[in-house]
């Protein structure tokens, strides 16, 4: 084996545990802020938990890691530097979002990065399976849709069923339940947009081994791919926790106010839509999921309850990411083709 196919491949794996650590940092902000913003969680006891959490999220169900490493592009087009190319572009914008407050989507930013760097050095559009990529950018719009809608109808529902209970218990009731949704929220984290570096980091690793049967073996029992999982489970986690506390402020306290009973709908709501789509594989956004469904619970007390300026920057952060991932992967793609 040649002594740059090792050099390429420990690069790919450090990026890959960058790209999970950026991941925990702004993605993993979201699956806490509704707690931290209700006061129903302390910062550290939500970090705990979502430390936890995210990292069994990550270590089971490898559904949407085999999306993302044979599903987006064909066979032929996936080479070390076109997987260099997508994790250099992400983890630079995710950095540069992170740091401005602005939850985006890491998932969809990345494979925007994939597409381009692969189309950069195969022949334009051949190198893309398009069925699987429509797929995927369709749950960029169904997914917010059904955060928005779930926490809506879930919001109302709520409100009907305990407008006879007095305020007070049901802010304790729902204080203590936002623990049991910050873990699910953040398993479902962790299931979904977790196994991005585990993708990432198999597909170098069957590029150096020369063995695409390893994608049907990954698992943290199999000799040959256990460390993928427990390598990537652990970047996320570190991410998480350290924080993004920006990210954390965005979400839980300025696009509307949460109280705990509308903290709980939120992270239920978008943790269940992730959830669905992790068990098919379908990688969706934690941001856009959770982002819409603070928007849609807000909503349900009146319209201007949402600070809708806030949420139009969240929206055009999403909406830059395609353009600005997809050019920097393809121009790195495109200079490390000239440097070979």
């Amino acid at each position: 084996m040649p002594d740059s196919s090792l050099y390429l491949l420990v690069i790919v794996i450090i990026l890959g545990v960058g790209f999970g650590i950026v991941n925990g940092f702004n993605d993993a902000a979201n699956a806490i802020a509704p707690a931290i913003g209700t006061r129903a969680l302390s910062p550290r006891a939500a970090l705990i938990v979502a430390v936890i959490a995210n990292m069994a999220g990550a270590a089971t169900g490898t559904a949407v890691a085999h999306t993302i490493g044979k599903g987006i592009l064909v066979e032929g087009a996936i080479t070390y530097p076109v997987i260099i190319a997508a994790l250099a572009s992400i983890i630079i914008w995710g950095t540069v979002a992170t740091r401005a407050g602005l939850p985006i989507s890491l998932h969809h930013g990345f494979i925007a990065g994939l597409g381009a760097a692969g189309m950069a050095t195969m022949a334009g559009n051949e190198a893309v399976v398009w069925d699987k990529m429509w797929w995927i950018l369709s749950a960029v719009g169904i997914a917010p849709l059904l955060g928005f809608g779930g926490g809506f109808v879930a919001m109302v529902g709520l409100y009907w069923v305990l407008r006879r209970h007095a305020p007070d218990k049901i802010r304790r009731v729902f204080s203590r339940l936002q623990f049991l949704t910050t873990a699910f929220m953040a398993y479902s984290h962790g299931k979904n947009d977790g196994q991005m570096p585990i993708g990432v980091i198999t597909m170098a690793w069957v590029i150096f081994k020369g063995d695409d049967s390893l994608w049907d073996r990954l698992s943290l029992l199999d000799a040959n791919t256990w460390w993928i999982i427990l390598v990537s489970a652990l970047a996320i986690s570190v991410g998480t926790a350290m924080g993004g506390w920006r990210v954390i402020s965005t979400m839980g306290m300025r696009v509307t106010a949460l109280r705990p009973v509308q903290g709980f709908t939120v992270q239920a709501s978008a943790a269940t839509v992730i959830e669905v789509a992790s068990h098919w594989g379908i990688p969706v956004s934690t941001t856009h999921c959770i982002s819409a469904s603070v928007m849609g619970v807000g909503s349900t007390r009146r319209f201007s309850a949402v600070r809708w300026g806030l949420a139009g920057n969240i929206v055009t952060a999403w909406i830059l990411t395609f353009p600005i991932c997809g050019g920097l992967g393809y121009l790195f793609a495109w200079l490390l083709g000239m440097i070979r």
